[in-house]
Order: C-alpha cells, then structure tokens, then sequence
C-alpha cells in the first residue's frame, strides 16, 4: 500500500528539479524520473547541461533563457490545463540562486500545486571536483555560500567583507566578472593574501577546468586562463592544508551510539 505522501505526490502536476552541478549522472534519481515522465519540460537555458535532455525525448521543451516570467508560468499554466505533467528544470539546486520563489507564488496564487525535487548544488560539485572537505576539524566547521553584488543586490549585512571576518570556507557564486573586486573585498574582510582559493569553472561538466591559487591572485589567475563566468570561487584554508584535527567520530577512543570505546 502507498502511503499518503506517495499518493500526493503522484496528483502533482508542475515539479521544480534540481538538475545538479553540470555532469548528466548527477542529477537524482528522482530527478530524472521526472525527466523521463514530464510532457512538457522547461530548462535554466546554457545553465543546464543540454545532455539531460536525453531522459525526456518526447517532451515539449523550452528554454527558459528567452522566456520572462510571464510566458514561464503560461506554459506551466497551459500544460496543467491540459493535464500535462511539467518539469521546471533549474541549474544545481532549485533553493540557491534558482529564482522559484515568484514562481512558486504565482502557481499558489492559481491555485496550481508543486513540488521540488533537489540537486547537487556547484559548490559541491566543486568540492567533489577537488576532492575537498569543506568542514575540516580545528580549521573550518562552516561552509558560507554567497555573491558578490551585481544587477541583484545584496544585503548590507551580508557583505564580502562581513562573511571574510569569519574566516570560514566560503562558496562565492555569480562573482567571476568580478574577481579583482571580490580579492580586495575578501583581503579587506580579513583573508590574509596568501589564503588558498580556488576557481573551478563548469564543475562536472566535460568541459570543467579547475585552478588552485590564493585570494590576492584570482583576477591573474582568471585572466591567465580567460575565465569570466561560470565559474564558481572557493575561499579558506581547508583548501590546502594539512593541519587539521582527524574526526572523534571515528577515533578508538571515542565512543558512539553503536560502538565503545576501545580502552
């Protein structure tokens, strides 16, 4: 027997998918199940890797880069309807930078109920990339996903400088046009110069590049390898560093919920 959420979630029409940091396989399961279903799907333009097409080959597919809001929820609208099902197909993960919100509002103002399915969002396609550990004991137990401001602003309580002061590992989005600025703001914020940064550009796509540098250098090393978007910007010492404290988790002495310590 189904159980209630299973039953819900099958009368749901329009599902917002995450469709993870750029290779096709990492997308979820579920995602591309809901690829593979959908009669009409709409996909973040150059965002999203083209190749997660393949799991929907008879669909109606649009791409959201030439679309405005309006003629985004039309479709959506129009599709419903006709009791067709949609997939709104947005880069890594739908909650960061995805730009659902007013969508979603909308849709509840219609009356048009949805669902989000999440994905693997860049800065952990980049952290995978690098084989990285954000969270490093004894040198970084938070990660910091942010932007720099641009066309959106940001608040002024969540400046570069402000976050810097924290000396976290932090994950800047949206920002490469903007290094030479980004490297003055991090340094002002409290980042020494020589701080380990990273920018990988396109993580998990085929065409991925990644390059270790410091904060005072990023705007080099962006221009030496002509990186100017899509890029995504990775600060902190657990980037290069082997000062760190091993886990207790795992430690003999350490005892758990399914394990005693070994005396």
């Amino acid at each position: 027997m189904k159980s209630n959420n299973v039953d819900k979630r099958e009368n749901i029409r329009v599902h917002f998918v995450g469709a993870g940091c750029g290779a096709k396989d990492l997308i979820t399961v579920r995602g591309a199940k809901l690829l593979e279903q959908a009669d009409v799907v709409i996909y973040a333009g150059s965002l999203v890797n083209p190749e997660l097409l393949e799991y929907c080959p008879g669909a109606e597919v649009h791409n959201s880069a030439y679309m405005t809001l309006e003629e985004v929820l039309d479709v959506i609208c129009h599709a419903v309807e006709n009791n067709k099902s949609v997939v709104r197909l947005h880069t890594g993960d739908p909650s960061v930078y995805g730009a659902i919100r007013e969508q979603m509002d909308a849709l509840d103002e219609r009356g048009i109920a949805y669902e989000t399915c999440p994905g693997v969002s860049a800065c952990f396609g980049a952290a995978a990339s690098l084989n990285l550990e954000f969270t490093l004991p004894g040198v970084s137990q938070s990660l910091i996903i942010t932007r720099m401001a641009g066309r959106t602003g940001v608040p002024e309580l969540e400046s570069i400088e402000s976050f810097a002061s924290h000396q976290a590992t932090m994950a800047i989005y949206l920002s490469t046009s903007m290094l030479s600025e980004l490297s003055e703001r991090l340094i002002r914020g409290g980042y020494q110069p020589d701080t380990p940064a990273a920018i990988i550009y396109k993580a998990s796509w085929p065409e991925e590049e990644k390059y270790i540098t410091t904060v005072s250098k990023l705007e080099e090393t962006g221009r030496e390898h002509g990186i100017t978007k899509t890029a995504l910007i990775l600060v902190g010492d657990v980037i290069e560093t082997s000062a760190y404290e091993a886990s207790r988790l795992y430690a003999a002495d350490f005892s758990t919920e399914y394990r005693e310590a070994k005396r």
